[in-house]
C-alpha cells in the first residue's frame, strides 16, 4: 500500500542518511560518495505522490564530499553546485556564495567574480529579509573582489610610473574598480556585524584618494557604535590611522586604552606601555606598570622580550 510505501521509503532513507554519516566521520569519501549517489537516485525513484524535493542537506553533504574527496575534479563540483541552485530558490544565493567561495580557494578569481555578478542579477519574487541580507553579501564580495582589481592596478601604476597613454588607461580602469568596490562595501559596513576585510579594504581605497575625514567617519563608527559587536580589531584599526596620519599622543593613549580594557594581552600594548613610560605624569606611568604586568600575566607573552624589557625599564625609573 501507499502507506506502506511511504514507512519503507522512510526507513531507507534515513538508514541511507547514517551510513552517509558514519563514511564521512570516518574520512570514506569515496564511499560516502557512493552512499549519497545512492539516496539522490532513491529520491528521484520515488512514485509517492508526497514530493520529496532535495533537501539542503544533499548540498551541505555533497559540497563537503566534493571538497574533501581525492578524485573530484573543478568541474564536478561546479556541475554539482549548479544544480543545486536550480533546486532551490530560497538557498540560491547561500550556493550562489559558497560556490564563490570554493572558485576562490581553488584561485579562480574571474570566475568567482562572474558568480556573484549573475548572483546580483538573479531576481525571482518578492525578496525576503533573509535573501535581502545574503544579496547584501553577495554584494559586499563582489566590492571585495573589485577592490582586489583596483589594487591590482594601482601597483602596476606604482611599478610603471608615468607611461602616458598606457598609464591613463590604468588610471581609468583603477577609479572603475575604485568606484564599484566602496558603494558594495560602504553598504555592508553600515550593518551592524564584523566586517573587518571589508572595512580595512574601504578604509585603504579612501585614504589612497585623500578622503582621510571619511576614512576617520568610518573606524570610529565601527569602533564606538554600540550597535556593533565589541571587536578588539575595530580599535586597532583607528589606532594605526590614528598613528599614519600623526595624531596627538593624547588620543593614541586613548584609544590604546579602550583597547587594553578588552584585550590586556594584545601585542600593541608594548606600544602602549611604552608611551605610558614617556609620560611626565606619574599616574601615567603607573598605568604603563599596570599594562605590562597585565600583559605578562599570559603565557604567550612570557617569552617575550620586548615585554620584559619594558619592565626592566620601567622598573630602574622607579629605582
Amino acid at each position: 500500500s501507499s502507506h506502506e510505501h511511504k514507512l519503507n521509503f522512510k526507513k531507507s532513507k534515513e538508514v541511507c542518511l547514517s551510513y552517509i554519516q558514519d563514511a564521512m566521520l570516518q574520512k570514506q569519501w569515496k564511499r560516502a560518495a557512493e552512499f549519497l549517489t545512492f539516496y539522490i537516485e532513491s529520491l528521484e525513484k520515488d512514485f509517492s505522490t508526497e514530493y520529496m524535493g532535495p533537501s539542503e542537506m544533499i548540498w551541505r553533504i555533497g559540497t563537503e564530499i566534493l571538497c574533501r574527496h581525492s578524485h573530484s575534479s573543478m568541474k564536478e563540483f561546479n556541475s554539482f553546485i549548479e544544480q543545486m541552485k536550480t533546486l532551490g530558490v530560497k538557498r540560491y544565493l547561500k550556493v550562489c556564495l559558497e560556490h564563490a567561495f570554493h572558485l576562490l580557494c581553488n584561485g579562480l578569481i574571474d570566475e568567482a567574480y562572474q558568480n556573484l555578478s549573475l548572483a546580483e542579477s538573479w531576481r525571482f519574487g518578492e525578496q525576503t529579509a533573509v535573501q535581502d541580507k545574503e544579496m547584501k553579501l553577495i554584494q559586499a564580495y563582489r566590492g571585495l573582489l573589485d577592490y582586489y582589481r583596483w589594487s591590482k592596478q594601482k601597483n602596476i601604476l606604482l611599478e610603471h610610473g608615468q607611461d602616458g597613454f598606457e598609464d591613463l588607461s590604468v588610471e581609468q580602469e583603477m577609479h572603475n574598480c575604485f568606484r564599484k568596490a566602496a558603494v558594495n562595501l560602504k553598504e555592508i559596513i553600515k550593518i551592524p556585524g564584523v566586517w573587518d576585510l571589508f572595512v580595512k579594504c574601504y578604509v585603504d581605497l579612501l585614504e589612497f584618494y585623500g578622503d582621510h575625514n571619511e576614512a576617520r567617519q568610518v573606524l570610529n563608527e565601527y569602533a564606538y557604535n554600540s550597535k556593533f559587536p565589541a571587536n578588539p580589531n575595530a580599535h586597532v584599526y583607528l589606532y594605526q590611522f590614528m598613528k599614519r596620519h600623526g595624531e596627538s599622543k593624547k588620543s593614541l593613549i586613548s584609544a590604546l586604552k579602550i583597547l587594553h580594557d578588552i584585550v590586556p594581552s594584545h601585542e600593541l600594548m608594548i606600544d602602549f606601555n611604552t608611551m605610558l613610560q614617556k609620560s611626565k605624569k606619574r599616574k601615567k606611568r603607573r598605568l604603563g606598570l599596570e599594562v605590562i604586568f597585565a600583559a605578562l600575566d599570559y603565557a604567550g607573552w612570557k617569552e617575550n622580550v620586548k615585554a620584559w624589557s619594558c619592565l626592566a625599564r620601567q622598573v630602574k625609573q622607579i629605582v
